[in-house]
C-alpha cells in the first residue's frame, strides 16, 4: 500500500472510511428504530397517545428496521476482521451499503407515507388484503426495499465467499473441516473470525435466495392475484429466511468477541477440534431450526414441527457455549483493563447467552402453545438483540477510539451503565408481562398490563440514553479521525 493509503497504526484508509460510513449509518438509524420502539411501549402504558393505525405501522418501521440494521451493523464486523485473512472488495462493501439506504428509503416511504403496516414479516396473504389501511402500490414498495436489502447482503456475501475460497481453497477448509476430520493438525486450521463468517456466508446466501424468491412471487401476486401462493408454503419460506438472516447477525457480531477481546486480555483466541466442530454442526442446526416459529400452524406436518424443536433445543448450544467458555477462558486472571469497548463486548456476549434461555423454553411445544402470542417472546429476542447491539457498539467504540485511550470502567462511562442498566429493565419487563399471559402485538392495552408496560418504557428510555450517547462519540470520533489528515497537511 501507498503512503496515502495507509494511516499512522497501518489501516487501510478507503477501508477505514468505509467503516466508518457504515457505523454512522447503523448509529443513525438504531437509534430512529429504539425512538420507534420506546413511543409503542410509551403508548401501550398510556403515557402517550397515538392512533392504533399509527401503532401498527410503528410495529413494523421497528422490526424491519432493527432486523436489517443488525444485518448492516454485522457485516461491517464481519468484514473488517475478515479482510485481514482474506481479500474482500471495498467497492462491494460499500454497495451494500448504497443498497441498504436504498431500501430503507422505500421501506420507510411504505410506512409512513403510503401506510403499509403488515409487520415485518409480511405473512401472505396480508400485504395485498389491508381493509384499505393501505395500497398495494405501498405494499409493493415495501416489499421492494426488501428486497434491494437483500440483493445487497447477497452480493455482500458471494464476495466474502469469493476471498475466503481464494485464500483458503474452500469454504470446507474455511469452516475447519480438514482438522475435524482428522486431515489437518489443529494449529494450521482457519482463524475464529474466518470459520465464523463461512459460516454465515452459507447460511445467510441460502436464506436471501429464499427470500428473493418469495418476496418476488408476494410482488407478482400484488398486481395479478390470479397468480396464486400457497400461504403455507410462503410462510415456511418468509421464516426460514427471517430465521436465518436473524441469527446470523448475531454470529457476524461474535466475529468481534474473537478479535478484540484477546487484544485486551493480551491471550490468544485458541481454535481446536472442539471449536470447528461446533461451528460445523450449528452451519445445518441453523438451517433446519426455523419450523419453531410455526409452532402454532397446525396443520404443518408433526415430523417437521418436532423436528424444528429438538433442533432449536441444540443449535445454539455448540456455538454459545463454545464462545461462552472461551471468552471466560480468554479473560479470566488475564489482568485484563476493562474500558467501554471491550465491557460492551463482554456484556453483548453475556446477553446473547441469557437470551437463549427464555428462546428455547419458549420453543417447546407445550410452553409455545401458552406463551407464543405474549410479550414472552419480544422478551427473548430483545435479550439476545440487545446484546448483539452491545457487541456492535463495543466495535464502534474500539474502531473510532483514534489515538486516544478509551475511558475505564471504574471512571464511570455514563453511556455504558445506561444502555446495561436499562436493558435489564426493560428485558424483564417484557418477560414478566409475557408470564403474566400479556398478549403481543396489541396497541391499547387494558390496566392490569400498565405496570410491565410503564417499567419498560422506563428501561426504554435508559437504553435509548445510554445508546445516544454512545453513538454520538463514535460519530465525534469518527469526524475527529477524518480531519486528521487535513489537520496534519
Amino acid at each position: 500500500m501507498t503512503a496515502q493509503t495507509v494511516d499512522t497504526r497501518g489501516r487501510s484508509v478507503p477501508a477505514l472510511h468505509a467503516v466508518f460510513a457504515y457505523i454512522a449509518a447503523v448509529g443513525l438509524v438504531l437509534l430512529l428504530m429504539m425512538l420507534l420502539g420506546l413511543v409503542m411501549r410509551m403508548a401501550q402504558a398510556q403515557w402517550v397517545t397515538i392512533d392504533p393505525g399509527l401503532f401498527y405501522i410503528l410495529m413494523t418501521m421497528h422490526g424491519a428496521g432493527m432486523v436489517g440494521i443488525a444485518g448492516l451493523g454485522g457485516a461491517a464486523i464481519l468484514w473488517h476482521f475478515v479482510r485481514r485473512y482474506a481479500p474482500v472488495s471495498t467497492g462491494v462493501f460499500l454497495t451494500n451499503l448504497v443498497f441498504f439506504l436504498l431500501g430503507a428509503i422505500l421501506i420507510l416511504g411504505a410506512g409512513f407515507v403510503g401506510g403499509f403496516a403488515a409487520g415485518w414479516t409480511f405473512l401472505f396473504p396480508l400485504p395485498a388484503i389491508s381493509g384499505d389501511a393501505w395500497s398495494i402500490n405501498a405494499a409493493a414498495c415495501y416489499l421492494l426495499g426488501l428486497l434491494l436489502i437483500g440483493v445487497g447482503f447477497l452480493l455482500f456475501f458471494l464476495d466474502v465467499a469469493r476471498g475466503i475460497i481464494a485464500a483458503y481453497g474452500s469454504l470446507a477448509n474455511a469452516l475447519g473441516a480438514r482438522q475435524v476430520f482428522g486431515l489437518a493438525p489443529e494449529k494450521d486450521g482457519p482463524p475464529a473470525a474466518v470459520t465464523a463468517a463461512t459460516m454465515v456466508l452459507i447460511v445467510d446466501t441460502l436464506g436471501l435466495i429464499f427470500g428473493a424468491v418469495v418476496l418476488v412471487l408476494s410482488i407478482v401476486n400484488l398486481y395479478l392475484p390470479s397468480f396464486a401462493l400457497d400461504p403455507l408454503i410462503t410462510k415456511n419460506m418468509i421464516y426460514f429466511f427471517g430465521h436465518v438472516f436473524i441469527n446470523s447477525t448475531i454470529y457476524m457480531s461474535v466475529i468481534a468477541v474473537y478479535e478484540l477481546l484477546p487484544i485486551y486480555a493480551h491471550r490468544p483466541w485458541k481454535t481446536n477440534r472442539v471449536f470447528y466442530i461446533g461451528w460445523m454442526s450449528s452451519t445445518v442446526m441453523v438451517l433446519i431450526a426455523y419450523p419453531h416459529h410455526l409452532l402454532m400452524d397446525f396443520v404443518m406436518p408433526t415430523w417437521v414441527l418436532i423436528t424444528g424443536q429438538i433442533i432449536s433445543w441444540c443449535s445454539g448450544l455448540p456455538v454459545a457455549l463454545i464462545t461462552a467458555f472461551g471468552t471466560l477462558t480468554v479473560v479470566y486472571r488475564s489482568g485484563i483493563k476493562w474500558d467501554t469497548a471491550s465491557g460492551l463486548l463482554f456484556v453483548g456476549m453475556m446477553g446473547w447467552i441469557t437470551g437463549g434461555i427464555p428462546a428455547i423454553i419458549d420453543s417447546t411445544i407445550p410452553i409455545n402453545g401458552v406463551m407464543h402470542n405474549t410479550m414472552w417472546v419480544p422478551g427473548h429476542f430483545h435479550t439476545y438483540l440487545l446484546g448483539m447491539t452491545a457487541m456492535l457498539l463495543g466495535f464502534a467504540t474500539y474502531v473510532t477510539r483514534g489515538h486516544a485511550p478509551d475511558s475505564a470502567l471504574g471512571a464511570a462511562p455514563i453511556g455504558f451503565w445506561l444502555y446495561v442498566c436499562g436493558s435489564v429493565v426493560f428485558v424483564m419487563a417484557f418477560l414478566a408481562s409475557g408470564a403474566a399471559s400479556v398478549p403481543r402485538r396489541f396497541a391499547v392495552h387494558l390496566p392490569e398490563w400498565l405496570p410491565y408496560d410503564r417499567l419498560g418504557s422506563l428501561g426504554g428510555m435508559i437504553i435509548v440514553l445510554g445508546t445516544l450517547i454512545l453513538v454520538s462519540r463514535a460519530l465525534l470520533r469518527i469526524h475527529s479521525i477524518l480531519r486528521e489528515p487535513a489537520e496534519e497537511g
